[in-house]
């Protein structure tokens, strides 16, 4: 056997690979963006501090035997829901959340070490003693599971995670095993309520999907009536639920459905990274050359929107490039999860992949105007010390299930 293959079969340079070209580039705009700003000035040199502790991490978590994960996952997803619990009384408010917790000058996202408790734990009890999918008190377990942190982290508020931790929970259930009828009946409220969010057209349109999608499941009549009530009536919610938001998430959901309505309030973000990513063109205006960049218009762009900085500085080739080391970097994960036989560590690639995706295709999804301004970041890209700890745990877990896959 070759050498390369060697090292191959015990380090997957096709899952390291693209994440740390990924880190290079976020680097990149990260220098660009905050190089010349007045408060910023300094994110650089502490974002290429987390880049090391975070390999450092990942590098201890690939050398852990194989089975460690599957003992953790209890005690990790407890402790998570122990410190989402102790942010609420002890957190410091940022941007209207209280969603940090401050150790003295470094901050943390008990959220972030969350999204890897749940996807442990969820992953445990799907697999334990092969629980059936399909049965109605597993899959209310699996779903009290997921949607016990969500509860805590609305009471931050922070909708963007919440989001990320209802969509980790559905595809692990269905990852898992549940029939396409099921899930149907999981997912259809929140499908039906986005839609209600856009408008009344949107919201009947739903319905009429709900009816032609219930037609072809040919269940008995009382079955599809239910359900179709229980859709009618989570449109309605949204009359009730947006009252209890923040203002300044109700804002950002007018202005995703309207982004004129307040050009230079809510949605003067959305609109200006729309105008970085599109006056890149195809190759870029240059590094450190973007005058959307370099003129500060888009506040704190080394976060959320660090996509349109690299839209704009390095054009539709660098915006490829970022989307094509993501998808071979979820193809591969992919790949693994679904050759493996264990199924416990299948499920958390899946889930792992799940809150990967999810986080790329909000992010991209914001910065282009298809997606509203929930405040998620861009995986190893966007500035964040917690962020990129907790992304580059996982795929320390991912390189160790990735070893020992045989």
């Amino acid at each position: 056997m070759k050498i390369s293959q060697k090292i191959q079969d015990k380090f997957d340079l096709a899952v390291f690979v693209p994440v740390i070209l990924l880190i290079i580039i976020g680097l990149t705009a990260i220098y660009s963006s905050t190089i010349n700003h007045p408060v910023a000035n300094g994110n650089f040199q502490r974002q290429l501090f987390w880049v090391f502790f975070s390999l450092t991490a990942m590098m201890i978590i690939y050398f852990l035997p194989p089975q460690t994960f599957r003992l953790l996952s209890a005690p990790v997803y407890a402790f998570s829901i122990l410190l989402l619990i102790a942010v609420l009384f002890l957190g410091k408010s940022v941007y209207g959340a209280k969603s940090w917790l401050s150790f003295g000058s470094v901050g943390f996202q008990p959220s972030e070490f969350a999204k890897i408790g749940l996807i442990f734990f969820l992953s445990y009890w799907f697999n334990y003693k092969k629980r059936n999918i399909n049965n109605l008190k597993d899959v209310g377990v699996g779903l009290a599971i997921g949607i016990f942190p969500v509860m805590l982290i609305l009471l931050e508020p922070d909708m963007g995670t919440s989001i990320i931790f209802i969509i980790i929970t559905l595809t692990l259930i269905f990852w898992n095993g549940i029939s396409l009828f099921g899930l149907f009946v999981v997912i259809a409220p929140g499908f039906t309520f986005f839609a209600s969010m856009l408008g009344v057209y949107y919201f009947y349109a739903a319905l009429l999907i709900i009816v032609v999608v219930l037609f072809l499941f040919k269940r008995d009549l009382f079955l599809s009536a239910a359900i179709f009530g229980m859709n009618l009536a989570t449109g309605f919610i949204l009359k009730y639920a947006l009252p209890l938001l923040q203002p300044h998430q109700q804002k950002r959901i007018e202005s995703f459905v309207n982004p004129t309505a307040d050009p230079l309030g809510a949605g003067y973000n959305a609109l200006q990274a729309r105008l970085a990513v599109g006056s890149g063109g195809i190759f870029g205006k240059g590094f450190m050359q973007g005058n959307q960049t370099q003129l500060r218009f888009i506040p704190e762009q080394w976060t959320d929107f660090i996509f349109c900085v690299i839209g704009e500085e390095f054009g539709f080739i660098g915006s490829l490039l970022i989307i094509i080391l993501f998808t071979f970097l979820f193809l591969r994960l992919m790949k693994i999860a679904s050759n493996i036989q264990n199924r416990f560590n299948s499920s958390v690639l899946v889930g792992i992949v799940t809150l990967l995706f999810t986080h790329f295709v909000i992010n991209i999804g914001m910065n282009v105007g298809l997606m509203p301004v929930i405040g998620v970041p861009l995986p190893f890209l966007s500035y964040g010390g917690s962020s990129l700890l907790m992304t580059m745990i996982l795929i320390g877990v991912s390189l160790n299930i990735s070893k020992n896959k045989r």
